[in-house]
């Protein structure tokens, strides 16, 4: 079971992404991807759900509040969200990150976040004082770890270092983009980066945008608002990922999308990735990820392909 390392959160294999939550999934759609996510997390994990400030300006985090008080379950979820920049100056001054995080607090109906992000980095504003705003939030007990999400690994290694001189919080985790198509980016130097400082990793675009579902093919048109964003990954290489991802999901009886979020969680410092779904039904395609087990042969093949 993951822990989310230097903390005593025990999470999901899978975190569920509540950027769908009040854009393409209304309330009643969020509540029942909720409950259908819910129910499918092993009694030994907690249910991991991340969402942000800037998703719908506050709706998503409203949303799963909502969810969270009517279900009674606010402690049985573990709740990531995020400090983000919006249409702010210096999103990450003191002022802003204060002012953000009682914002979610509210639309959260919560008195703790489990795990605030630093959405983007804000290089006009003192990494010390970012980070002893968000000291400052830990140890009101309003915040019980903080995280990096779109952090350079120049930058994440400078922020790691203040925290470290100042004898503050430090960031426990980073959220970056990383996939079976996107793979440089992290594993040239911000993979050594998590790993040497013992920092947990949630990738977010897990399926590449939906790319990894295999519905996104040469000459096809999706009605999907992601479709634009798959469009890129269309070609030789993703052709090879998506026969190997078929060919895996086919040995396991279970859908190339829960292929690739399993090889995902698979990598080292990994702890849980990041995906969405707009229906139950597109969930329910993901979830069989939460008990596959690949083989090691099955696990080179995909990164094989994906090389």
């Amino acid at each position: 079971m993951p822990q989310l390392p230097g903390t005593d959160l025990t999470v999901s294999d899978l975190c569920l992404g509540g950027n769908v939550f009040g854009w393409t999934a209304d309330e009643p759609t969020s509540f029942a991807l909720l409950d259908r996510f819910h129910d499918a997390v092993p009694s030994t994990q907690r249910p991991f759900v991340d969402t942000a400030e800037m998703y719908g300006n506050g709706v998503s985090e409203t949303i799963l509040g909502n969810w969270m008080a009517e279900r009674g379950l606010r402690d049985r979820i573990v709740v990531a969200t995020k400090a983000s920049p919006g249409e702010k100056e210096h999103p990450l001054s003191a002022p802003e990150i204060r002012a953000a995080a009682e914002r979610s607090l509210r639309n959260l109906q919560t008195d703790v976040i489990d795990l605030y992000y630093a959405h983007y980095d804000d290089e006009t504003t003192p990494l010390e004082e970012t980070l002893t705003a968000f000291d400052e939030l830990v140890t009101s007990g309003k915040v019980r770890h903080v995280a990096a999400s779109n952090y350079s690994a120049k930058r994440l290694t400078e922020a790691l270092e203040t925290s470290e001189r100042l004898g503050i919080a430090s960031y426990v985790a980073l959220q970056p983009h990383y996939n079976l198509m996107e793979r440089p980016a992290y594993e040239a130097e911000l993979r050594d980066v998590v790993a040497e400082h013992g920092l947990g990793s949630m990738p977010y675009f897990g399926l590449a945008r939906g790319f990894l579902t295999g519905k996104y093919r040469a000459g096809e048109t999706i009605d999907s608002p992601r479709a634009k964003g798959a469009s890129q990954y269309v070609g030789e290489k993703g052709d090879r990922v998506l026969a190997a991802l078929q060919e895996v999901a086919e040995a396991h009886a279970v859908t190339g999308a829960a292929v690739a979020l399993r090889w995902l969680a698979d990598q080292p410092t990994v702890t849980a990735p990041i995906a969405s779904g707009r229906s139950v039904e597109q969930l329910a395609d993901l979830l069989p990820m939460l008990d596959l087990v690949l083989t090691d042969d099955e696990r080179q093949r995909l990164t094989d392909a994906s090389a």
